[in-house]
């Protein structure tokens, strides 16, 4: 049995470059977000047309108004400047997950690849936001506190997060999808589905701890809004 979508060569492009399944199957999935947001923000249109909204928007603006509600409460700020990075995480996680329902699919999060590259980008992201809110010099100053002495320390802890983002999302998908294998070829009938539905339950929780990690790692770096809005100042 292949554990990781990765060992399984679909294609071999020119000068000898392996198509392998994990970069099909993430193409499959940027197909599908794409052509959702295309029919979703084209019965936007037709729904301002006639006041009454699609079902599509209904649930995107569901789930954006609750990824806005987690970086809000993560972050204490507004969550505007975050979202894009933020619900993209979790969205391409999330559909990828959901894919399983189709028979013979792996989720490109079976891939350690897949998952580290995701890691990455969240470990570049943190510098970004950080260094874009207090400057540079405040950002790697952030790398001496609360003493000099810390700075090693500080450094391995980026790496080791990083590192326990990417395995902690492939494991637990990667794990999934095997254990639905097995049982499809020893009980072919009602145990699967009700491992798939499972599968599907625990890929969404993923992709919801993975999004949060990355604000709470994101809104850590950046620190507390200087500026609280009116509400917070109320309170």
């Amino acid at each position: 049995m292949k554990l990781s979508p990765d060992n399984t060569v679909v294609a071999v492009l020119p000068f000898g470059v392996p198509l392998t399944l994990t970069v099909v199957t993430t193409w499959i999935v940027m197909a599908v977000a794409v052509l959702a947001a295309l029919a979703i923000t084209r019965r936007v249109g037709l729904a301002k047309a006639s006041l009454i909204p699609s079902r599509g928007q209904i649930a995107l603006e569901v789930i954006l108004g609750m990824i806005e509600g987690q970086i809000a409460e993560i972050s204490r700020r507004r969550p505007g400047r975050f979202l894009p990075f933020v619900g993209t995480l979790f969205l391409f996680i999330a559909l990828s997950n959901l894919l399983l329902v189709i028979p013979g699919f792996v989720p490109p999060t079976a891939s350690l690849s897949t998952t580290a590259a995701l890691a990455l980008a969240v470990l570049l992201a943190v510098p970004v936001f950080a260094v874009a809110e207090r400057g540079i010099g405040g950002y790697l100053a952030s790398y001496l506190q609360p003493n000099p002495i810390m700075l090693p320390f500080n450094l391995v802890g980026e790496l080791t997060r990083t590192l326990a983002l990417a395995v902690r999302l492939y494991g637990n998908v990667m794990s999934g999808t095997v254990i639905a294998a097995i049982l499809i070829g020893l009980t072919p009938l009602f145990l699967p589905v009700v491992m798939d539905a499972l599968g599907l339950i625990t890929g969404m929780i993923q992709a919801y701890i993975f999004a949060v990690l990355a604000m709470v790692y994101i809104a850590a770096a950046v620190g507390p809004d200087p500026k609280p809005t009116a509400e917070e100042d109320q309170t």
